[in-house]
């Protein structure tokens, strides 16, 4: 028997993104195609792969350990063109790395330091929203992924998370917002002084929030940024004070006049790692996780 690997990249799309109509939009491909290209491949086996449960479907135990395979075989399809390029030009060691557009970008640019001085680095970023990521993370297109919150348990991704850091976030502004009163006055002084801040898409905006309450704080908000990064140049031109993670306020020094308002204990960022189970092995993920172990 020859196994048809397009039929069986259909199952496997099916099998992670949870139902037929998911990997249609995935795929970009009709529903009744791709139902009929996954019962070629149950045919062609011999063994029914997937059984209905609910108004969804469940793998069968054949299902299972085809989608086992397929994880495998796929996985080591994704890499293969890389590797064969990388090995011929005995050069390039390749990380790819999704940042969920909810972290600090400054704390993650810390993390990934253990990992920047690796002889012939080729390092991949991409940002995204949580939920891609996972998905590109689970079909091997990144090697791990950097957020604000682990993987919800999801048996079809088979993701592992680890936290990394849980870091204080501390307050700085400009020299000419930040003087001796300022400092002194803190909490007090943020009601007063233009304040920025991350926007409500990060999980760092809700503990901000809760600390605001916390204090009895309706801060002065001057603006809202997506990028911590892009947030700290706005501030660094004088439009307003703004929270950091401590674990990326070194990167603060390349913007001149910036000068720290307050630290401040009782807000953290935590950051994760994620990985597919199956992708554990990558030795600079694998070096990111270890060497940052909270």
């Amino acid at each position: 028997m020859t196994l048809n690997y397009r039929h069986l990249h259909y199952f496997w799309v099916v099998a992670k993104e949870g139902g037929f109509a998911r990997a249609a939009e995935r795929l970009d491909m009709a529903v009744q195609t791709i139902s009929a290209q996954v019962k070629e491949l149950e045919k062609s086996l011999g063994y029914q792969l997937l059984k209905p449960q609910g108004r969804g479907f469940v793998l069968t135990e054949a299902g299972e350990t085809a989608f086992a395979r397929a994880e495998e075989i796929f996985r080591i399809g994704h890499a293969l063109p890389g590797e064969v390029k990388e090995a011929a030009s005995h050069k390039a060691v390749r990380l790819a790395v999704g940042l969920s557009d909810g972290i600090s970008k400054l704390a993650a640019h810390a993390l990934l330091g253990p990992v920047l001085a690796t002889p012939n680095l080729r390092l991949v970023i991409h940002e995204g929203e949580f939920e891609q990521l996972q998905s590109e993370l689970a079909l091997h297109h990144l090697d791990v992924v950097l957020a604000g919150q682990a993987a919800p348990h999801n048996p079809n991704l088979r993701l592992a998370s680890e936290r990394l850091a849980s870091s204080p976030v501390d307050w700085y502004g400009p020299s000419a917002l930040v003087g001796r009163g300022a400092t002194r006055d803190f909490p007090a002084c943020l009601a007063q002084l233009p304040v920025l801040l991350p926007t409500g898409h990060a999980v760092l905006r809700s503990a901000l929030d809760r600390w605001f309450d916390q204090q009895g704080l309706r801060p002065r908000i001057a603006g809202e940024f997506e990028d911590s990064a892009l947030m700290a140049v706005f501030a660094a031109q004088g439009l307003g004070v703004f929270p950091v993670s401590r674990l990326g306020a070194r990167d603060l020094l390349l913007l001149r006049g910036m000068r720290l308002l307050a630290q401040c204990e009782d807000v953290r960022e935590d950051i994760y790692a994620i990985r597919s189970r199956r992708g554990l092995h990558h030795p600079l993920a694998r070096k990111l996780a270890h060497t940052n172990e909270p």
